[in-house]
């Protein structure tokens, strides 16, 4: 692939917050408020909480999930005062960190999550196209070697992606896991502030005119959900995840593999026809989303070589 230029990213913004009980992104945006880092060579830096109600009794969300409500539809939608706090809120971050899909919005959008799943530092991003994020992922998997990185393409369009980060030109989710919601893990926390860390080396290197060499990565692409099974009547949830799938986020599931165990002993297994890769394995928020877990095909992109346009 022939070298790509791009104009320089000269405003980035890092969010944490974004779901109120999710501690490693809070007390990263607030120690870097404390060191007042506002500046990254040629790039400022806007750092954000983005559910304050949220984060202020350290629940997830007070009305509704923060990070659906991005889309081109709720931005646009009227607020009135029976309106979700949530949606009032989407809009005004999209005023101060967009508009959405315009020219003024912040160049780069790092929201900060973490998961109860076992499934390391995960960088999620929309586009297959977004040579700065996959050149920043690429970046982050060199540098962090303290735990797995991996790298999930949503491919949804902009008008319908529907978490914070699509509110910049160039938007990435970095998602660290195991940590229980309403508690910070050391660990955790460090793998988190060390990826934002990189992202912001990775931006001031960009700007500075450094050529970043393209090449092959592997990725995970969103496939589907797999909910628990439930009471044909009740739906009331019936099994587990089986003890064998349990902490395995990304493990090759093949067909009759065990996937669930109910609540009466029986093993209910996998019954896909294509092998794929389960992640947010027994995610706690999920729960309310009937999901147990999602599935990823694996494939293997080429990226071009990446270098600022500053013309």
């Amino acid at each position: 692939m022939e070298q790509v230029s791009l104009p320089p990213l000269s405003r980035v913004a890092v969010c944490g917050g974004t779901h109120g009980n999710e501690m490693s992104g809070v007390y990263v945006v607030r120690e870097m408020q404390r060191q007042k880092v506002e500046k990254v060579g040629s790039a400022s830096v806007t750092t954000v909480i983005s559910n304050p109600r949220a984060v202020e009794v350290c629940r997830r969300y007070t009305d509704t999930d923060l990070n659906r409500c991005f889309t081109d539809d709720i931005l646009s939608s009227l607020v009135t005062d029976a309106s979700p706090y949530e949606v009032g809120r989407a809009q005004e971050l999209n005023i101060q960190l967009g508009p959405k899909g315009s020219a003024e919005a912040v160049d780069l959008l790092c929201d900060l999550h973490n998961t109860t799943s076992n499934m390391g530092l995960c960088i999620i991003s929309y586009s297959f196209s977004d040579w700065v994020c996959l050149h920043i992922y690429k970046h982050i998997q060199k540098k962090i070697t303290s735990m797995p990185v991996r790298l999930i393409l949503l491919d949804i369009p902009l008008s319908e992606a529907y978490s914070q980060e699509s509110l910049g030109k160039h938007g990435i989710a970095i998602e660290v896991g195991p940590q229980p919601h309403g508690v910070v893990r050391a660990d955790i926390y460090n793998a988190m502030k060390e990826a934002v860390d990189q992202t912001l080396d990775w931006v001031k290197d960009f700007n500075s005119g450094s050529v970043f060499e393209g090449g092959k990565l592997e990725v995970f692409t969103f496939m589907s959900v797999v909910d628990y099974p439930r009471h044909p009547e009740t739906n009331q949830i019936m099994a587990a995840i089986h003890p064998q799938l349990q902490d395995r986020d990304f493990c090759l599931l093949q067909k009759g593999d065990p996937i669930f165990l109910s609540f009466s002993g029986e093993t209910v297994h996998y019954e896909g026809e294509e092998p794929l890769y389960p992640f947010f394995v027994n995610e706690r928020a999920y729960y309310e989303k009937n999901i147990a877990f999602r599935l990823a095909r694996k494939k293997m992109i080429t990226i071009p070589c990446l270098q600022v346009n500053k013309d």
